[in-house]
């Protein structure tokens, strides 16, 4: 098993990383030509800016029950129907549960942008966040020391 990253805009690709190396598991970090992410205990795959360039690349190369990380719920979406595990920056777990509403969220929001409407922005990053993120990070590379 391996762990895929969204790298566009992710603020735990370095947490990943780390914790992927400290547990010797592989991570791929993809990103576009506009973000250069180069870290040690990591494998780094760049692709050209693009509609959704990264997104494509990621899933054309997800197995089942690889873990992605990412932000984006059309990504998600789309590793979750290939059988991965799928997690936010803040430790969040996409299901096929959560995942209609938080696409019908997206929709909803872009609407409402689309007609000049404003909405509130994310708020800044917390301590808190990173911690969450660790504790589900720590979560499934346990299942996965578990089943090996």
């Amino acid at each position: 098993m391996k762990i895929l990253i969204d790298a566009d805009g992710c603020p735990v690709v370095d947490i990943t990383v780390r914790m992927a190396k400290e547990r010797h598991t592989n991570c791929l970090i993809l990103c576009d030509t506009s973000h250069i992410f180069e870290r040690d205990g990591a494998v780094t795959l760049t692709f050209s800016k693009g509609a959704d360039s990264v997104d494509f690349a990621l899933v054309n190369r997800v197995s089942p029950g690889d873990l992605v990380i990412t932000q984006d719920y059309g990504l998600a979406a789309m590793c979750l129907s290939r059988n991965a595990v799928v997690l936010n920056q803040d430790g969040m777990e996409y299901t096929p549960d959560n995942i209609e509403g938080l696409l019908l969220a997206r929709y909803t929001a872009q609407k409402i942008r689309s007609s000049g409407g404003r909405l509130k922005g994310p708020s800044k990053r917390t301590p808190a966040q990173n911690h969450a993120f660790r504790a589900a990070l720590t979560r499934w590379l346990d299942s996965e020391e578990r089943s090996n």
